[in-house]
């Protein structure tokens, strides 16, 4: 059963920022330019919240908000759940799927650490489902 710590060596990049004085617009930019869905929302080192292409969607785009004039911390997702290196896979699964959200801040410490996706999950889910064919494949 693989935990988040080892998910969050198997992933290629980290994590992603931003201060809730920013206006959404520059969190778009940002997730635009890194290809990614969501960014951690910072203030003096401590996690406050998480802005995500949803957030956007439903409460600045369907609300006829303006994006330039939007200020992050107006629009972030509160409360933020968080998981520890030591949380399983099957744990945040269940985190998600029951809270209808797509990531999960890692914390260490007090500290952010990192940021897992609904993605990275199904990717190490699948990864486990071909090493367990491959094993099966090769007793026969």
């Amino acid at each position: 059963m693989n935990t988040v710590e080892t998910l969050l060596k198997n992933k290629a990049t980290g994590f992603w920022s931003i201060s809730p004085t920013s206006k959404v617009i520059d969190a778009l930019k940002l997730m635009a330019e890194k290809n990614i869905g969501a960014l951690v929302v910072v203030d003096n080192g401590k996690l406050i919240g998480i802005i995500s292409e949803r957030d956007y969607a439903r409460k600045v785009a369907l609300m006829g908000k303006s994006s330039v004039e939007t200020s992050v911390s107006e629009i972030m997702a509160l409360p933020v759940t968080t998981v520890t290196l030591k949380n399983t896979r099957e744990e945040c699964m269940v985190l998600m799927t029951s809270n209808h959200f797509r990531h999960l801040p890692v914390e260490n410490s007090g500290q952010v650490i990192g940021l897992i996706s609904i993605g990275d999950l199904v990717k190490d889910v699948i990864e486990d489902q071909q090493q367990t064919i491959q094993k099966l494949y090769n007793r026969f």
